[in-house]
């Protein structure tokens, strides 16, 4: 497996787009974007599990109960989200695609993201469609920008990977930044790619590794209601198709899996007003469900991402988000160390502490990326999350994020 250049365009048959219709008010940042393949794509897709749901949700899981799709189109600026208007909105949208692109409505996703219960009008959508068709080429960056709400970079990546003697390839896109918990989704993410692989078992192997990626994540302890990752499989990579879980298969999760770390990784280091990017790698776990909730229950402590902020080595709060999971572990067996380019250090043995050089912990905790470490010294099992620090600027961003 490699790492490519090209984002949801390095797979064969896939095109994208983003453009400035007037959702949003600063002309500079695109706020449409469009993902196309010329050939209709299995479809997988998960989704929030927020009560509370925007319009898109509904309509996309409708297209998709077939387990197919060829476009998917995503707005920024306004989540069309507790608008009496929200669904009629999202399925003219798909139909508007549709008419730019002559396939079916049904083969369209729709996503939004922005400010809830902001009223929308379908008229700059309407507008900005077919400008948004005609600019279809190999321009994911472009894609990837029209999805950005308070993020700060874009976030894309491709890998090139063998199937049954040909070479396949799979990418994708994300935004998150903030209202991010892992409680799936967490975000958007489109993901596109050329093996040729069932709609069954595309969905399947999407839903695994969510378990073990964008669930494992936390930004602010907030579950938007607009997430969803969706991927699309055009199999144009001429490979034989998958349709039964074995080697092939998992090669596919071996790449769908890289492709989602990296993404996950880059939405946590973009956390609103982060800088810090955190990942807990908890190890020694009696049971895999053990050491998921510790590490998401690390991750997710608001008074650990402040010390992280703070470059402050309190491991304490570690064994305090550890004692509140509810996980069954054994705290006089836990193991806790810091450590990042500028080295690692041991700040807790047997559930206490031991002596360190703080002006060494500071140093390893300055650093823009921080492994936590957590060894339960009870199993074999294994977890990773990932999450950031809580800043200052976190409260300035939300402060006045709708006005």
């Amino acid at each position: 497996m490699e790492i490519i250049e090209g984002g949801v365009c390095a797979a064969k048959g896939f095109t994208a787009a983003g453009v400035h219709c007037g959702i949003r008010k600063n002309k500079s940042k695109r706020d449409l974007s469009l993902i196309f393949s010329e050939k209709k794509a299995a479809a997988a897709a998960v989704y929030t599990t927020n009560a509370v749901k925007g319009a898109p949700i509904a309509v996309t899981k409708a297209h998709l109960e077939d387990g197919f799709a060829q476009a998917i189109i995503c707005n920024s600026g306004n989540a069309n989200t507790c608008n009496a208007d929200g669904p009629e909105i999202a399925r003219q949208t798909c139909e508007y695609v549709a008419e730019e692109l002559h396939i079916s409505a049904n083969d369209v996703v729709v996503a939004s993201t922005g400010v809830i219960g902001l009223p929308m009008d379908i008229a700059p959508i309407k507008a900005g469609i077919p400008p948004l068709a005609a600019a279809l080429g190999h321009h994911s960056e472009q894609a990837a920008e029209g999805i950005m709400t308070t993020d700060t970079a874009v976030k894309e990546v491709a890998v090139s990977f063998e199937i049954g003697g040909k070479t396949c390839k799979i990418g994708g896109i994300a935004k998150g930044s903030g209202m991010i918990h892992p409680n799936m989704a967490t975000m958007l993410v489109f993901i596109t790619t050329d093996c040729a692989i069932c709609p069954q078992l595309l969905q399947k192997a999407l839903r695994t590794d969510i378990a073990e990626t964008f669930n494992m994540m936390s930004i602010d302890g907030d579950t938007s209601t607009n997430d969803m990752v969706v991927v699309l499989a055009n199999g144009m990579a001429g490979n034989p198709e998958i349709t039964e879980e074995n080697a092939e298969f998992a090669a596919f999760m071996k790449a769908l899996n890289t492709v989602n770390v990296y993404l996950c990784r880059h939405i946590a280091a973009d956390g609103e007003g982060a800088t810090k990017l955190l990942e807990c790698t908890v190890t020694g776990g009696k049971n895999k469900e053990i050491a998921k909730t510790v590490a998401k229950s690390v991750v997710c402590s608001s008074l650990l991402k402040a010390a992280m902020f703070g470059a402050d080595a309190n491991w304490g709060r570690v064994l305090c988000a550890i004692g509140y999971s509810g996980a069954a572990v054994d705290v006089n067996k836990i193991g806790v160390a810091f450590r990042s380019a500028k080295g690692e250090i041991e700040v807790c043995k047997n559930g206490a502490g031991v002596a360190f050089s703080e002006e060494k912990a500071k140093e390893i905790l300055l650093e823009s990326e921080i492994d936590i470490l957590v060894d339960l010294h009870d199993g074999n099992a294994v977890s990773t999350a990932w999450g950031c620090d809580l800043t200052y600027d976190y409260v300035k961003i939300n402060g006045d994020y709708r006005t």
